[in-house]
């Protein structure tokens, strides 16, 4: 009998794992897919580590969280600069001095808010008082017609696989605009990624812990449920529940993994197709989240990644919830009828019905058990 059950090996789980190990307790994990780690996981391939189930780059402000998870590994300097290519021009992201060159040879902050103000008054001038009352206006509003074209528009229905005129207009309140000359995608004070793979991390949180994978939880319920006093449940939510409100909508990510006989395909780790010429949001050229300099043609071949965004059918890995107002209503019921659950803690992003980054899972663990002293 262990103290806990621990349904699921991604990071929620597998943090969760390495506190109560931490506090005497002792944990089963078990996983469906045939290795632990959940999307975390990466496949050696060529000498790269190749992030399986999407790119993940690590980013927080919370001191508390980086020195923990650099105590499991230490983690390198790597820096999300993400490129975008639309048509065959380059942009830089986030939204900052070097992109507004790009769109419009402007040189100063003064120029470029002035682009930027002058791109907004038509968008102003059309609501007419109101407010946006979708994507598409929420985004002109913010920034203006040539960067929602080129760098927002078919990007996001391609991600969404809905128009932008389909969707809200909280899924794009805010949008970074940056008067300096800094492709750093995020503000966060620390970023990286772990020396030598997610991978390391994952086996370091479930060190002390036993495991099994290619366990399907609902194929032998009562079995896995009679493991432990307590069950720590980080699948989905209506799955749980035996659906009984009905299914939650997804939207998913599918990918296309391909090694090339080059050292250095694209020269950066994430450039996102912002046309509709193309089918895939981006690419990812795995090697550059750890391979810097002269390290990235020492090793002859590169693996590039193409990724898809679709909507969410049984079989696929659900990704990201869809919270419009049908699915926040529907999960508001699972979550009350959860709530009564006995003996069973819900965690992450498919149990919450919540997207997630990495450090604030992290987070949300250390405070559990911080209040369980």
């Amino acid at each position: 009998m262990y103290d806990y059950l621990i349904v699921g090996s991604g990071l929620f789980g597998s943090t969760f794992a390495h506190m109560a190990t931490k506090q005497g307790k002792s944990c089963l994990v078990i996983d469906k897919r045939p290795q632990l780690g959940g999307n975390l996981y990466c496949k050696e391939v060529e000498g790269i580590n190749v992030h399986q189930y999407g790119a993940h780059i690590f980013h927080t402000n919370n001191q508390r969280v980086w020195d923990f998870v650099n105590n499991i590994v230490p983690f390198n300097r790597f820096t999300n600069s993400p490129v975008a290519n639309y048509h065959g021009q380059l942009y830089n992201l986030p939204f900052n001095m070097n992109t507004f060159y790009q769109m419009w040879g402007v040189k100063t902050p003064a120029e470029a808010a002035a682009m930027i103000e002058e791109q907004k008054a038509e968008a102003v001038k059309a609501l007419n008082g109101r407010e946006p009352a979708n994507l598409e206006e929420q985004a002109l509003m913010l920034v203006g017609r040539d960067i929602f074209e080129r760098l927002i528009r078919c990007y996001t229905e391609k991600q969404w696989g809905r128009k932008c005129t389909e969707l809200p207009a909280f899924i794009i309140k805010r949008l970074p605009v940056r008067l300096v000359f800094d492709n750093n995608y995020f503000t966060d004070r620390y970023q990286g990624i772990p020396i030598g793979g997610y991978n390391r991390l994952i086996e370091g949180l479930l060190a002390g812990s036993d495991t099994v994978v290619n366990a399907d939880f609902f194929e032998e319920r009562r079995h896995w449920e009679e493991q432990a006093k307590t069950v720590v449940f980080t699948g989905k939510i209506d799955e749980y529940c035996g659906y009984c409100f009905g299914h939650l909508n997804y939207r998913t990510v599918s990918f296309e993994h391909e090694v090339l006989d080059t050292p250095n395909y694209q020269g950066n780790a994430v450039v996102n197709y912002t046309d509709d010429t193309v089918a895939w949001t981006r690419i990812i050229e795995h090697k550059h989240f750890e391979m810097f300099g002269q390290q990235v043609y020492d090793v002859p071949k590169t693996v590039i990644s193409r990724e898809f965004s679709t909507e969410w059918q049984e079989g696929m890995e659900p990704y990201y919830p869809v919270n419009d107002a049908r699915n926040s209503k529907m999960y508001s019921q699972y979550a009350l009828l959860a709530s009564r659950e006995p003996n069973v803690i819900f965690g992450g992003r498919l149990a919450e019905y919540h997207y997630y980054d990495m450090a604030p899972i992290v987070e949300k663990v250390l405070g559990m058990f911080d209040n369980e002293r």
